[in-house]
């Protein structure tokens, strides 16, 4: 299991509290220092079964600067947005997980950490 993280964020230390107090085995990637690259944040998004906008912090500065709220959110654009999240990764919604079944989450919420946890081999 990895956990991407922003230290400063407080959801991404709520998450890692609730996976130590849970005794879980865990990689922290702090993926502001640690950028994932183009064709790890398409794995990602395949495990988690989402598109690049939906992972998209879309009120980060960077996202304003870029117009973001004005680009279209089909197949055709799905690289460009990938690219920006490679680019900007502030914009990536934190914190994600990728779980020991395969699958990702979002884990924004006590629940999102609980089923992580849940899917651990």
């Amino acid at each position: 299991m990895e956990i991407w993280i922003n230290p400063a964020c407080s959801k991404c230390r709520s998450a890692i509290s609730l996976l130590d107090a849970e005794g879980a085995d865990y990689t922290v990637r702090r993926y502001l220092d640690d950028v994932p690259s183009e064709d790890e944040i398409r794995e990602v998004l395949d495990r988690l079964g989402l598109e690049p906008w939906d992972i998209t912090r879309t009120q980060e500065p960077a996202a304003k600067e870029l117009g973001l709220k004005e680009w279209a959110r089909d197949d055709s654009s799905r690289d460009r947005w990938i690219t920006a999240l490679s680019a900007h990764p502030k914009l990536i919604q934190r914190p994600i997980i990728t779980a020991d079944d395969g699958s990702a989450l979002v884990a924004r919420s006590e629940d999102a950490v609980q089923e992580a946890l849940s899917r651990r081999k």
